[in-house]
């Protein structure tokens, strides 16, 4: 939140949240949108499942609110990951499984799914697709998969925005290796990228309606 806001000086940028702890987004579009602010709601979500079509607009429902979509899929983010198993000393030939955090949407898989395509094309081995809840595979499922496609190490590949309870279960994984979350790199500085496509959801949903 704070890279956002100082990529954009004059921008006012809050922190909301859909679950586990407070202050919920609803709560916070409520109060700016009864000071007469309009109220942007950009999902910090690697794909567009439970929490953003059904809790986010439900909390963007009325007048004055806009939700944007997920951050993913976007290639930015593709390129983040691969640069996170350079990180990790992954290297050719090693498999690869991109976890993620799952979803009981089936639409949070597809755009899931696609990130893992263009990960694919710029990966020399096997990459896979693990989920750390609600979908399937399951990361460890997806690991033990991947060790009969390679004579290499297998390492996961984070597909998570930062430290926290998914990505410590990864861990115990079977893996050799675990990349870093996406939003800051091997030194801790936040990945310019991800800034970039938050600030580019934002954009989108306040650009004017094209004419005619």
């Amino acid at each position: 939140m704070a890279a956002v806001a100082a990529a954009r000086p004059g921008l006012e940028v809050e922190a909301a949240f859909v679950d586990v702890q407070p202050p919920e987004v609803g709560d916070v579009v409520r109060r700016v949108t009864a000071s007469g602010r309009h109220a942007v709601v950009v999902p910090l979500l690697l794909s567009a499942g439970y929490h953003v079509h059904v809790d986010i607009g439900r909390a963007t429902a009325g007048d004055g609110a806009t939700s944007t979509g997920a951050l993913g899929p976007d290639p930015r983010l593709a390129e983040i990951l691969l640069d996170r198993l350079g990180e990790a000393g992954a290297q050719p030939g090693d498999a690869v499984v991109l976890a993620a955090a799952g979803s009981s949407d089936e639409r949070s898989g597809v755009d899931v799914d696609q990130v893992a395509a263009v990960v694919r094309a710029g990966w020399a081995g096997p990459v896979l697709v693990g989920y750390g809840a609600s979908a399937h595979p399951s990361v460890p499922e997806a690991v033990a998969g991947a060790r009969e496609l390679t004579r290499g190490r297998v390492v996961v590949a984070a597909y998570l925005l930062a430290p926290g309870f998914f990505h410590d279960r990864l861990a115990e994984a079977g893996a050799d290796a675990v990349t870093g979350p996406l939003a800051v790199d091997a030194s801790g500085a936040i990945d310019r990228r991800l800034v970039d496509v938050v600030l580019d959801r934002y954009d989108t949903a306040v650009a004017p309606a094209p004419c005619g």
